[in-house]
């Protein structure tokens, strides 16, 4: 039988989903957010709670600049203070990225993004001119 792993949220965690929450509300795309909601508890946390290794090892990622080099070390260090045999992980699904970090039989949500939160906003970087 497998071990049911337990997952929680962290607060920034939290704070993301209000972000996503404003975010999809000025594109008018208030639906979206409800079909987060329903996905995280019906398929995503579930997921997580079965197979917790679903995601990808987030720093086993090739590393190709000095500054994406020194930000792993940074995370491992800090996974490595959180607790022993920890792994940091990423789960894409649908229109979102999640992190989280993986402790024996407890899963911790750290981030969530939009795939448009990710992206650049060209226009702001160049106004149009007058």
């Amino acid at each position: 039988m497998t071990t049911k792993h337990v997952v929680k949220l962290t607060a920034h965690f939290s704070s993301n989903i209000e972000e996503i929450e404003r975010f999809l509300l000025e594109v008018e795309a208030p639906q979206a957010f409800d079909l987060l909601l329903d996905e995280l508890a019906d398929i995503v946390i579930p997921n997580l709670e079965r197979f917790p290794g679903i995601g990808h090892l987030f720093l086993e990622q090739p590393r190709r600049s000095v500054e994406t080099s020194n930000g792993t070390e940074i995370l491992k260090r800090k996974l490595e203070d959180i607790g022993k045999n920890g792994e940091l992980r990423e789960y894409v699904w649908s229109h979102y990225l999640l992190l989280y970090a993986r402790f024996d039989t407890t899963i911790y949500l750290l981030s969530i993004r939009h795939h448009r939160q990710l992206s650049f906003d060209f226009q702001a970087l160049w106004p149009a001119s007058s």
